[in-house]
């Protein structure tokens, strides 16, 4: 490693130390990520008792030749996680998850969203190859449509509010239009509001949207009931039954951020998947096509199957965040961080019938180191296969390479207070960290103190190196956010292509991101 970027991040670690994070946990390299425990004040049920449940698809609302149009309304309701218990939520379409768009390559999809919340939201569809003006900016705000007093909300210099004299504001409704030049995909939309992103979240403002192309179609991947969508998420609840968050103002209007004891990142005891806790699934004795989305705020997970099949390696890796992988990679263990997304097929005929096989979590404890459990009850016919070729995926070279830059990810002070930073500043709209040609090819480093998943919007990447050697065996295909380890540095290459604008890259622990740490980059 270059001498300046050890310096780097062992100056970052001790700044983290100053900052009262706590060193030994937050700097183990194989931990659950970066954050704080928050235990459940209501009684949890016992694992593998609430049936897995798939999120609908939403249905368009009307298409022309081109375009596919859909209508989402953000709003609050109540949702039955803990049986017998109803938790308030906030959801596209009053649900949580929210309901799954699912578009075509070749066709244009349009959501129009319309906010019937108590406070401003922006909706960002993670992983989207998309316009400046519906990529999701923070300040781009839809405000609620009953009204919204931007001055008794207190916007200052580090509220959700902050001044922007760029910011598209829009008043109750807005139209996102996303184009169809995206190959086959597992993406997500996710509220990506100035500073409240981890909230809201975790309040449920978060869904799937599926790409699909002829390309994948022809590829005789397991469809139908055996694709699975499997958003994983952690929880906790307060003696209510209500989602419990350390929001510093619970309102989400005012003062952003989360209590000291959770700068590093919030942690919660009950694991759901698709919002339901540690559920069960049958399935026949087939192959299974799971898209597992990580959508917690700061947990990793290192996800294996439990017992393995005979002969190991049960996880065969088709996908990675960007779509399909050039050839399936397999694997005894998975580990996932915020807003990554791995594309799988499971083959439960390796099973003997009767067999329950649980998904375990090798980062958790207790009951966050499970996850979820399924159980092989039949044997089906199964047309499906695995190819051994599932595309062509061109590869970047270092000698594209117009430009380098750095980015150091870590701990400092946001005016005045504990946060994370980007190359030594917090995010302010007017802050210009890179501002790369259409077109042109460019290798980011990103050196981290502590765990850090590193997004970026508008373009997919290429892992080059991590920790100067090569990829690992994890960082296959065209991915999105990448896991940083601590005091790890890691090179993406990517191309600047499709638009022009402003557009950002961040931590997605959603706490760090919440607490400065984004930064701005403009394709000129």
């Amino acid at each position: 490693m270059p001498r300046r970027t050890l310096l780097g991040l062992s100056a970052g670690a001790g700044i983290a130390l100053a900052a009262g994070l706590t060193g030994p946990r937050i700097l183990h390299h194989g931990g659950r990520g970066t954050g704080e425990l928050l235990r459940s004040r209501t009684p949890l049920p016992e694992p593998f008792q609430q049936p897995l449940t798939t999120p609908r698809v939403l249905q368009p609302i009307r298409t022309t030749g081109d375009t596919d149009y859909y209508r989402i309304v953000q709003r609050e309701s109540a949702a039955e996680i803990i049986p017998g218990v109803r938790t308030p939520i906030w959801g596209y379409e009053g649900t949580f998850p929210g309901p799954t768009i699912e578009s075509r390559k070749d066709r244009t999809t349009v959501v129009h969203h319309r906010n019937e919340l108590p406070v401003p939201t922006v909706v960002h569809l993670h992983g989207g190859h998309t316009p400046a003006d519906s990529d999701g900016y923070p300040t781009d705000l839809l405000t609620p449509a009953a009204g919204w007093d931007a001055d008794h909300a207190g916007h200052g210099d580090h509220a959700g509010g902050m001044h922007d004299d760029r910011a598209r504001i829009a008043h109750g409704e807005r139209d996102y239009r996303y184009p169809p030049q995206q190959r086959a995909a597992t993406l997500w939309y996710h509220d990506h509001r100035m500073d409240f992103t981890g909230p809201a979240v975790y309040r449920g403002l978060v869904g799937f949207h599926l790409i699909r192309d002829d390309e994948e179609d022809a590829l005789d991947l397991p469809s139908g009931e055996r694709e699975l969508p499997l958003m994983i998420a952690d929880r906790a609840f307060d003696e209510h039954g209500a989602f419990a968050y350390p929001s510093l103002d619970p309102t989400l209007r005012t003062t952003p951020g989360v209590q000291d004891a959770y700068v590093e990142g919030v942690f919660g005891d009950v694991i759901l998947v698709n919002g339901a806790p540690w559920p069960v699934h049958e399935v026949a004795a087939a192959r299974y096509r799971l898209r597992v989305l990580n959508a917690s705020n700061a947990r990793r997970y290192d996800l294996t199957l439990d017992p393995p099949p005979p002969g190991g390696a049960g996880f065969v890796q088709i996908g990675s965040d960007q779509g399909l992988l050039d050839a399936p990679r397999r694997h005894d263990h998975l580990p996932i961080a915020p807003a990554e997304r791995y594309d799988l097929i499971v083959d439960f005929s390796r099973y003997p019938v009767g067999t329950r096989v649980t998904v375990r979590n090798r980062l958790g404890a207790g009951p966050t180191a499970l996850v979820m459990q399924f159980v092989v009850t039949r044997r089906e016919y199964d047309p499906s296969r695995i190819p051994r070729k599932l595309s062509d995926l061109p590869r970047l070279t270092r000698e594209q390479a117009t430009t380098v830059r750095e980015f150091s990810f870590h701990s400092g002070p946001v005016h005045g207070h504990a946060g994370w930073l980007i190359g030594g500043k917090p995010f302010s709209p007017d802050h210009m960290a890179a501002t790369p040609r259409l077109g042109d090819v460019e290798i980011w480093r990103f050196a981290a103190d502590v765990h850090h998943p590193v997004h970026l919007h508008l373009v997919g990447f290429q892992v080059l190196t991590r920790h100067g050697r090569p990829p690992g065996p994890y960082d296959a295909g065209h991915k999105d956010t990448v896991d940083l380890r601590p005091a790890e540095a890691v090179e993406v290459i990517t191309r600047f292509h499709g638009y022009r604008g402003r557009y950002v890259f961040h931590c997605h622990n959603a706490e760090h991101e919440d607490m400065a740490m984004m930064a701005n980059f403009e394709v000129i």
